[in-house]
């Protein structure tokens, strides 16, 4: 999915949700199948009641892998379920030397069909570029990430530049990517830093997760995130696909979300006004 079909997405949605499918087996509803087929079950219905409000999808890796084998061939059915009319983004975090980066590319782009990645930035440019050239992909670098231990690194003032460590990675790789193939994530959890995000990233989508389940301001986040053509993908994960855990889960996972649509129609008409 290229910048302008996600673009026309959110306007014919009046949405700029993703929803994250962390799956865990010791969560499923008592009602479906305790293993992987009943984790597949699970994220259908949770697409299904979703679909209409949402303009993205975000797997996170971890919770599959560590199903193992299973666990790899859910997650690949996960993505050809969704298709090709949302966002797919394979939250893996990647980040290596470049040629193992490129094998990572290569898997999540060519063979697992996901239209982006999440990326750790922090080994450099060479260890970027071999995610980057691919046609209608997306690199998603770590910026400013929503949990507490996000002020141990990211935060920490580079004396001699007088910027932070975040910011530094900001102007570093816009010289890497463009907005066309490149996202940063930044928690929703430091709604005030999203200002100086801005002067540094005007026109970069940000993924942003940390609204919900981790308290995360909505429209504080939009107040000062916003940009011409909204820029912003707000995560959700737990708050929408543990709504509840009984046989109305999928039900549950809907209102949650048309919240969380309505939410942010109400954000667009404000901002277009």
């Amino acid at each position: 999915m290229n910048r302008q079909q996600l673009i026309q997405q959110i306007k014919e949605k009046k949405s700029f949700l993703c929803v994250g499918l962390d799956v865990e087996l010791s969560k499923l509803p008592q009602h479906l199948p305790q293993n992987t087929q009943g984790i597949l079950q699970f994220n259908k219905a949770i697409i299904d009641a979703t679909r209409n409000l949402c303009v993205a999808y975000k797997p996170n890796l971890a919770f599959y892998e560590a199903l193992g084998l299973e666990g790899w061939e859910v997650f690949y059915q996960t993505v050809q379920y969704i298709g090709d009319q949302h966002l797919v983004i394979a939250d893996a975090k990647r980040g290596d030397i470049g040629n193992t980066s490129r094998m990572y590319a290569e898997a999540f782009f060519q063979k697992m069909n996901c239209d982006a990645i999440t990326v750790a930035p922090y080994m450099g440019e060479d260890s970027i570029k071999p995610f980057l050239g691919f046609k209608d992909k997306w690199v998603i670098l770590l910026a400013l990430t929503s949990n507490p231990g996000s002020a141990d690194f990211q935060q920490c003032l580079l004396k001699e530049e007088g910027i932070t460590l975040y910011e530094k990675v900001l102007q570093t790789a816009n010289k890497w990517g463009s907005p066309n193939d490149t996202m940063y994530v930044v928690g929703a959890t430091h709604p005030d830093l999203f200002t100086t995000i801005r002067k540094w990233a005007p026109d970069h989508f940000l993924l942003v997760p940390g609204v919900g389940a981790q308290g995360g301001d909505l429209e504080a986040v939009c107040r000062n995130g916003m940009n011409k053509e909204v820029g912003l993908l707000i995560n959700a994960s737990r708050s929408i696909i543990y709504a509840s855990n009984g046989v109305d889960f999928a039900e549950k996972a809907t209102q949650e979300a048309k919240k969380m649509q309505e939410s942010m129609e109400r954000m667009l008409l404000a901002w277009n006004g």
